[in-house]
């Protein structure tokens, strides 16, 4: 296998791309509502229509890719992409931001199915587990900025669209547009730069280990049989709209309830959500050394459902420190469901890593029911449906027997370890 700094670069770059554009929904979510006039539930159509094309996409882009190759695949998906946001940006009419969502989402679908194994081959297996939390960071980075990015573009181009040369030319294309649609000729504009960077690449050929690939359909057939598959699927159906939910509504939460805006402080906290889930990964990996995952699991959803009651029902300035403190707690939920999951059975994790990348359509469902909830008995009541998902995550940690448990060590062992000259001593 071909090893190549460059592309394990530009892989990071993608997991960048994917988060920066994937979670400004939130954010955006209460100036849309103000935009186009929606109710709570045509609101939440758009992630729906985005996380609908990851479950769709997930498994047939698996087999797509072992037919054409990573680096058709990736030209299509930027492709796709590409054509999301550029259709968007030249008509921003709710109607056309469904579409556009969904294109988006099939393209980013595409692209996190062919990255990781991408990663390993360019990177090399024995520093996949590093760059794999590399590209955890990296996505919890961009997600942290987008949101300030958002806040920077609205007041720049209401106030002195002609500040610097970017808010300038995106002046001029927004038009008589609402200012924060100018974020989608941003996203073109960086669609085109990655497709252009791909066309260019080297990429070399990902050669699947034969567990790593995608099976025939009566291997899915086979696995959806099997109640440990349909556990985790739901696990990730549960965690995934979780996470969806509370980004996506906590700006029209705080600026509902406690008046905050969402240009703003609204802003500000998703912000601080994503960049919070990503402290919460660092010390995740700490913890799982010392614990089994599932007690990891057990803590995180209870301190979650602690956290989150404080920001539903506390005052405004809680609310406002809470919301963003319950991505601390949620940030090793993905990880630990998945590799419980892949440890609970012995073959075809190829196929059942396909299924569990469907489940990531909970993004669109659990959202989607808060908000049609919301149009009926209020914003406040609805998002208690999270207890429910909340619950379930945890019914997942007692209920998981996996073959394969974490490696722990004791505080002392740990400690030794740290302490031992040239015990982490890695090849180059």
């Amino acid at each position: 296998m071909k090893r190549s700094r460059l592309v394990v670069v530009v892989i990071l770059l993608i997991w960048f791309v994917i988060s920066f554009v994937t979670n400004i929904l939130g954010p955006l979510m209460p100036v849309i509502i103000k935009t186009y006039k929606l109710s709570l539930t045509m609101a939440a159509f758009l992630p729906f229509s985005f996380f609908l094309a990851y479950g769709i996409m997930s498994i047939p882009a698996g087999m797509l890719i072992e037919k054409i190759g990573e680096k058709r695949s990736m030209l299509i998906a930027f492709g796709l992409n590409f054509t999301g946001a550029a259709l968007f940006s030249f008509y921003p009419l709710y109607e056309i931001a469904l579409i556009s969502l969904f294109a988006i989402g099939m393209g980013m679908a595409m692209l996190q199915v062919i990255i990781n194994p991408l990663m390993r081959t360019a990177g090399g297996e024995e520093n996949f587990a590093f760059y794999s939390v590399m590209g955890q960071l990296v996505f919890g980075l961009a997600s942290f900025l987008s949101p300030f990015v958002f806040s920077y573009l609205v007041r720049t181009l209401s106030e002195n669209p002609g500040a610097n040369l970017l808010t300038s030319a995106l002046g001029t294309l927004v038009g008589d547009h609402p200012d924060w649609t100018a974020l989608y000729w941003l996203f073109t504009l960086i669609f085109v730069l990655m497709f252009a960077l791909i066309y260019l690449l080297r990429i070399p050929v990902v050669k699947l280990k034969e567990d790593e690939k995608s099976g025939a359909l009566e291997t899915y057939i086979m696995l959806l049989g099997k109640k440990e598959v349909l556990l985790f699927f739901l696990g990730i159906v549960a965690y995934v709209g979780t996470e969806q939910a509370l980004a996506n509504w906590m700006s029209e939460f705080l600026s509902t309830y406690h008046g905050f805006a969402p240009e703003g402080e609204g802003a500000r906290a998703v912000g601080w959500f994503w960049g919070l889930m990503s402290a919460g990964c660092l010390l995740g990996l700490a913890l799982l050394k010392l614990w089994d995952s599932r007690a990891v699991l057990k803590v995180a959803v209870v301190c979650t459902a602690i956290v989150f009651s404080m920001a539903v029902f506390g005052p405004g300035t809680m609310a406002l420190y809470t919301f963003p403190l319950t991505g601390f707690f949620i940030s090793v939920m993905f990880s630990i469901i998945f590799s419980l999951a892949l440890n609970s059975i012995s073959l075809h994790h190829g196929s059942f890593s396909g299924i569990l990348c469907s489940g990531i359509f909970g993004g669109a469902l659990i959202p989607l029911i808060v908000g049609a909830l919301g149009d009926w008995v209020g914003l406040r009541t609805a998002y208690l449906f999270i207890y429910l998902t909340l619950g379930y995550i945890y019914f997942v940690a007692v209920y998981a027997r996996p073959i394969v448990a974490n490696k722990t060590l004791s505080p002392g062992e740990l400690f030794r370890r740290k302490a031992k000259p040239g015990s982490h001593h890695s090849r180059a």
